[in-house]
């Protein structure tokens, strides 16, 4: 006699400041599940390009292979069906509609991980993470290393002069910093309202 059990699905998000190790972290999860022979799909906002068109990749060069979305609801159009994991890098960047797909996902009996800045670069909660960690079963907050000190930094401190939300980059345009350094360095009025 089969008896089938339904699997149980969850979400799992891994947030903090940019350089902190959250794409690394992704990766290595997807990696492992990958090592016990589960299904798996990652995805990436099509609109980041900074180190592949296709490919999630690390600020220390890990990559794992990704299918790159304008929509996060194009994940739709892709064979999802059978998947065991699907990793989605960069959530930030996608519109809140992230929120119901992913529990959606969760509720097929997916694991979702899910890596992305919980913080924009003034400080503020940054587009639909704080609401996936508010959703997930498992939430893991990563921290860099303030540039300025060497303590732990949550925030990522923005060197070039720009009000646009989203300018991508690295080094050279952003750099990790405590809550100390980010408050003193970052004058005036951006931390309002």
């Amino acid at each position: 006699m089969n008896v089938y059990v339904e699997k149980s699905g969850f979400i799992e998000v891994i947030a903090g400041g940019m350089f902190s190790g959250k794409t690394e972290e992704l990766i290595r999860r997807v990696k492992r599940a990958k090592i016990a022979k589960q299904k798996i799909m990652a995805f990436k906002p099509a609109m980041d390009t900074r180190y592949d068109d296709n490919d999630i990749v690390s600020h220390s060069n890990a990559y794992f292979k990704a299918q790159p979305l304008s929509n996060i609801k194009d994940i739709y159009h892709h064979d999802i069906d059978d998947l065991d994991v699907v990793g989605i890098d960069e959530a930030q960047f996608f519109s809140n509609d992230i929120i119901d797909v992913v529990n959606d996902l969760a509720n097929q009996g997916k694991r979702v991980i899910i890596a992305g800045l919980d913080l924009d670069y003034m400080g503020r909660p940054f587009g639909p993470i704080p609401y996936l960690m508010a959703v997930a079963e498992y939430v893991t907050k990563v921290q860099a290393i303030c540039t300025v000190c060497g303590n732990p930094a949550s925030r990522s401190f923005r060197m070039i002069s720009s009000d646009e939300l989203v300018v991508l980059g690295a080094k050279a345009q952003y750099e990790p910093r405590c809550r100390l350094h980010f408050s003193t360095d970052n004058k005036g009025d951006k931390n309002e309202g």
